[in-house]
């Protein structure tokens, strides 16, 4: 969803920030009160240079002295409580934005870039945190100085100032020109760093199998592409403003030459004193500098408008499973599962290969009942509908037809945080974070037992090779577990699943990795955190599976075939020729 490209987007953030930014625009209007005096005291200071009063002269360069020295102290004010309001609005809007991208659902983060991700909530909210600074410590007081010191210069001669203004207008026209090319060349130019910084994460993620596969001058052609096209995008802007900064300098040095010009036949008509041209022309001095801020302001306005529609398109994305109005929070189950009549095919924005078959339900008229404390294991090929099915249960996404139950209470009518809380998940691929061991087997939790931590770790087959690390459970964790094996990273992801004590259970492919060894020790570590529990397990090995209390076959989004190991062997149909070909 594309939002309006404005700042106004930006007032709740500054908002909460009005007491710091009216200090420090308190100070800008005392900075501003004291360009017009510095012009006249340099009218002064001309009438007596040359006249040998040096003590009128010396007393004058005191009293500019002192004013120069007031106007510096609250410029340090102005900008120090400037730049405090502006990074805690980026700071603000920085926690609301990884907020809203927390509560996102799973089909956004399987089209959704790393990197793209990464750029908006790093990048582009400090350049919006720039630009605020820059609103408020930069381009108002640039335009407060401009009124002011005009304001003088009309008083001293108006149709001068009228005159020198001629040019006012092909300078706006001109500028404003230059800044709506400046924000189309930058929103192409941050599209193109997102899709850098995308590749990057991509290719780091996976750079042991870009070694295995001598993959790197393919991949290094890669990033020199998408370097390639960052460059051209940048050089475009940078171009760009090669451009504006001659021209616009330009019409300005005309506008002085036609001051002169003018000055001079207002000294010979009378009209104006050369003091008064002396003070006239530090006012003009005066004016440079807010002009060429001013010039340059737009540009950046410019450049972070793209920024704030990034941001605020992010924020306009709405997950797709929401809980709905007065959902209550579920209470401690037994574990009773139930899937009635229910039907799912993944929306229309997922990968390519899920879009061309959007059309396909994945899950057609599912209905199935878990008892508390049944072992339900689900077998298929892929494609088949079992994760899904699973990922229904936590509510990763709502079916399009029928409800599921637990404990006779529907999942659409409780919080997500109270449904999720009983729900164990021990995927294929372990997912660890930089922190201890003992951090990661505590996940989300911010204070915890470590005694329960070692009692999990104990239940999980993993204590045996925690202890033989030097700092035992303090030993730190690398980036995805890279320093543990496959073995070890799943053991730390049962003792996570054991922490979290859940009344349910879902073991998605967890052996499907490990070698014997480690396969036989985590299914060991599985069967005891099994116990007492209702456990889904989805498995391609059926020798995971035989122990289950009853096992489902599932074809093309249905279950074809139920019942025990033995049973279905029985019957020789689908299963019985799975478990020949695994055997055979």
């Amino acid at each position: 969803m594309k939002t309006r490209s404005t700042y106004w987007q930006l007032l709740p953030y500054i908002r909460p920030q009005g007491k710091t930014i009216a200090q420090a625009f308190a100070c800008t209007l005392g900075v501003t009160v004291f360009w017009p005096i510095q012009a006249a005291l340099a009218g002064k200071i001309a009438n007596f240079i040359g006249q040998g009063n040096m003590t009128a002269l010396a007393q004058l360069s005191g009293v500019l002295a002192l004013v120069f020295l007031v106007q510096k102290v609250l410029m340090y004010g102005q900008d120090a409580l400037m730049a405090k309001a502006a990074l805690a609005v980026a700071f603000n809007l920085r926690k609301q934005v990884y907020a809203h991208i927390q509560n996102l659902n799973l089909s956004y983060f399987e089209t959704a870039k790393t990197g793209d991700l990464t750029y908006r909530l790093t990048e582009d909210i400090d350049r919006v945190g720039e630009v605020v600074n820059k609103i408020f410590h930069d381009f108002i007081p640039c335009i407060l100085q401009l009124i002011v010191i005009l304001s003088y210069m009309i008083y001293l001669n108006w149709q001068l100032t009228l005159a020198t203004l001629v040019a006012a207008p092909l300078m706006g026209i001109l500028i404003g020109w230059f800044g709506e090319q400046m924000l189309k060349f930058s929103r192409r130019s941050q599209n193109r760093i997102s899709d850098l910084s995308a590749l990057l994460t991509e290719v780091f993620s996976g750079i042991r199998l870009v070694q295995a596969f001598a993959a790197q001058e393919y991949e290094i052609e890669r990033f020199a592409i998408e370097a390639e096209h960052n460059r051209r995008a940048k050089y475009a802007a940078e171009h760009l403003k090669a451009i504006q900064f001659p021209v616009v300098g330009f019409m300005y040095a005309m506008s002085v030459l036609l001051l002169f010009f003018l000055g001079g036949w207002q000294i010979a008509s009378g009209n104006l004193t050369g003091a008064e041209f002396v003070s006239y022309l530090a006012g003009v001095g005066l004016m440079i500098d807010p002009i060429a801020h001013i010039t340059s302001n737009y540009n950046d306005f410019k450049q972070g408008e793209a920024s704030v529609d990034r941001i605020f398109e992010l924020i306009a994305i709405q997950p797709t499973v929401i809980e709905k109005s007065g959902a209550t929070d579920l209470p401690a189950v037994t574990g009773k599962v139930e899937y009635r009549n229910v039907s799912f095919a993944y929306p229309s924005h997922l990968p390519l290969d899920r879009k061309e078959q959007e059309q396909v339900t994945v899950l057609k008229n599912v209905s199935l009942l878990a008892r508390p404390g049944e072992a339900i294991a689900l077998v298929g090929t892929s494609g088949a509908g079992k994760t899904t099915l699973v990922n229904l249960l936590p509510r990763f996404y709502d079916p399009q037809a029928g409800e599921i139950l637990i404990d006779g209470i529907a999942i659409r009518d409780v919080t997500l945080k109270s449904l999720r809380r009983q729900i164990g998940i021990v995927p294929q691929e372990t997912i660890l974070f930089s922190g201890t061991i003992a951090q990661n087997i505590a996940f989300g939790q911010k204070e915890f037992d470590l005694k329960a931590v070692q009692a999990a770790a104990e239940i999980a087959n993993a204590h045996q090779f925690i202890v033989q690390f030097a700092q035992g459970y303090h030993t730190w964790v690398g980036e995805r577990g890279v320093n543990l094996s496959g073995g070890q990273r799943q053991r730390i992801a049962i003792a996570r699943a054991v922490l979290f004590n859940p009344s349910i259970l879902i073991l998605d492919e967890a052996t499907s990795a490990l070698d014997s060894e480690s396969e036989a020790l985590v299914q060991e570590a599985l069967e005891r955190v099994m116990k007492e529990r209702t456990v889904f397990i989805i498995a391609h090995r059926l020798t995971t599976v035989r122990r289950a209390d009853r096992i489902l076959v599932m074809e093309q989004g249905q279950i074809i075939e139920s019942g025990t190991h033995e049973e279905l062997l029985e019957q020789g149909r689908r299963y019985a020729r799975f478990y020949a070909q695994q055997f055979s």
